[in-house]
């Protein structure tokens, strides 16, 4: 019998000046790829870099967190883009993170989009299409994260990359399999046992119990923590440990050891 196998991701490197957002360095102990911010969304130069420098330090892989142009509404507020613009805007994320992940002695080895543009091009083609041809550009061989059954994964495939699905253990489904809005009540969940067991869930049987109580599938190679939720490191222990006592291999899926 196989093992089961999932990738533990969080986002990271979201602070920005004297602001502080979650604790990096303990969710860097717990997962094994970090979404780190390329400074649209959050995150400046110095963060990026100190990021960059502690998951390396670490072994953790390094994706690109690519998100819009909102520092005043932390990538959670979706934005009009002109699909050309958003593909420049993609690039110059990808380009500024890359340097620092240099500089640690790393790279950029995914992209994942954030906030509000990753639930966008979920329906959205013409944004979809547009971030996939920034990725194109940049590295055809960088995998990229998303939503199951989403456009963007769809896009990404038809221009040559490689679509990554990816389940949330911290947020709550629809009955169609896409996330509840951040405006509902009970979008975001906070009990560590009742994510760690959904998460174990969603490794081992490819399903998610949706808000309504129906079933849900979800086929994933990675798994994420909110880095910016109350209580992420307490979270992101509890789904870390849930999975391994599950017998589940936990291991990033990009990188000499994911097979």
């Amino acid at each position: 019998m196989t093992t089961p196998r999932i990738d533990l991701n969080a986002d990271l490197g979201e602070g920005f000046g004297a602001w502080t957002l979650g604790d990096d360095d303990a969710l860097l102990e717990l997962i094994t790829s970090a979404n780190v911010a390329c400074g649209f969304h959050a995150g400046d130069p110095t963060v990026l870099r100190r990021t960059c420098e502690r998951a390396a330090e670490r072994g953790v892989v390094i994706g690109a967190q690519v998100g819009y142009r909102d520092l005043a509404g932390f990538g959670r507020r979706f934005l009009d883009v002109d699909p050309h613009e958003l593909t420049n805007d993609v690039l110059y994320q990808l380009g500024a993170l890359e340097a620092f992940a240099r500089v640690a002695g790393t790279r950029v080895r995914y992209v994942k989009p954030h906030g509000a543009l990753y639930n966008a091009i979920v329906h959205h083609r013409d944004q979809a299409e547009a971030v996939a041809e920034a990725v194109r550009r940049y590295d055809p061989t960088l995998p990229v994260l998303g939503l199951p059954g989403s456009v963007w994964l769809e896009a990404a495939e038809a221009v040559g990359l490689t679509p990554v699905p990816e389940a949330f253990a911290d947020r709550a489904y629809t009955p169609e399999g896409t996330l509840v809005s951040r405006r509902e009540p009970g979008a975001v969940l906070h009990d560590p046992d009742h994510v760690a067991e959904r998460s174990v869930r969603m490794a081992t049987h490819e399903e998610v119990v949706a808000h309504d109580g129906s079933v849900v599938q979800v086929r994933a190679a990675s798994v994420c923590v909110h880095g910016d939720s109350d209580g992420a490191v307490a979270l992101a222990a509890a789904v870390r440990r849930g999975l391994e006592e599950a017998g589940v291999h936990v291991a990033p899926f990009v990188g000499e050891d994911a097979g």
